[in-house]
């Protein structure tokens, strides 16, 4: 049954609710809700990949995520760490994360590859070209199917030749980075032809390509919250194609569509 990874944005300016979780508490409190709601894991970042985003320093993000990770942890919530600084990683890890979740999927910090073999954790590789000031000048494709494949195969290339065990391997699409708007649906409609047969894990909570699509007179597609249907909608459909994880702001809405799917391929199968 697909996973579901519930996001915690420990930051002041992530897209959605950015400042929400920003202190300890709070970030702690959202988590174990999170948990409550059925997310198999928290995602815990410290830094914002929306669009236009500033980079923090490395120092700054083990700041904000580290005690969260550990406080998690220590109540028995599973976590991941999205980041893209290997230091963070590690870090992260040894604070009881068990995967690294890396936008950039080891592009942004050369020292990302070596340090994930030698944490022998799962490792996230999500499709990337640049950072997020430079992220939308690059949605340029001839066929953005085939091309996120090959540049995600690279990847894979890249981090085993570093020592990362081929099957700890998570591959993700990259969902509005360097894809604005009508580039990330075939990526969602083809996940089989990018995938290669590895686990997928597809982060399409609230961004902005959904609200295009719903976007129709009084709707407010420009608001992040708008997106939530639409964002379970995908989950349905994601889940209904076989994808490892979903990483999403609502678990429970997550869980509920990824249980409904469950039931009706159930029901298919006993009928078939």
């Amino acid at each position: 049954m697909t996973l579901v990874m519930g996001i915690l944005n420990v930051t002041p300016d992530s897209f959605s609710d950015g400042g929400r979780y920003a202190e300890l508490d709070a970030a702690i409190a959202r988590g174990l809700q999170l948990a409550r709601d059925g997310a198999d894991l928290v995602d815990v970042g410290g830094e914002s990949t929306r669009p236009g985003a500033a980079r923090v320093s490395p120092e700054e993000e083990r700041r904000r995520v580290v005690p969260v990770i550990r406080a998690l942890t220590e109540a028995g919530v599973a976590t991941s760490i999205d980041t893209m600084n290997a230091s963070t990683a590690r870090a992260a890890v040894e604070a009881g994360a068990g995967i690294v979740n890396d936008v950039s999927g080891g592009l942004a910090d050369r020292a990302m590859a070596g340090t994930v073999a030698d944490l022998a954790c799962e490792f996230v590789a999500m499709h990337w070209r640049a950072h997020s000031t430079e992220m939308d000048g690059l949605d340029t494709y001839e066929d953005v199917v085939r091309e996120v494949g090959a540049e995600l195969q690279a990847r894979v290339d890249a981090l085993v030749a570093a020592g990362v065990a081929e099957q700890r391997i998570v591959l993700d699409p990259g969902l509005g980075f360097s894809k604005v708007t009508e580039s990330n649906w075939p990526l969602l409609a083809r996940m089989p032809d990018w995938a290669g047969g590895r686990r997928v894990l597809v982060g399409a909570s609230r961004k902005r390509f959904l609200g295009a699509a719903i976007a129709r007179p009084g709707v407010d597609a420009a608001d992040p919250a708008a997106r939530e249907a639409a964002t379970t909608a995908v989950t349905t459909l994601a889940a209904a194609s076989g994808a490892w994880a979903v990483r999403v702001h609502d678990a429970r809405a997550a869980v509920d569509a990824i249980r409904v799917v469950s039931a009706w391929e159930n029901a298919a199968r006993t009928e078939g």
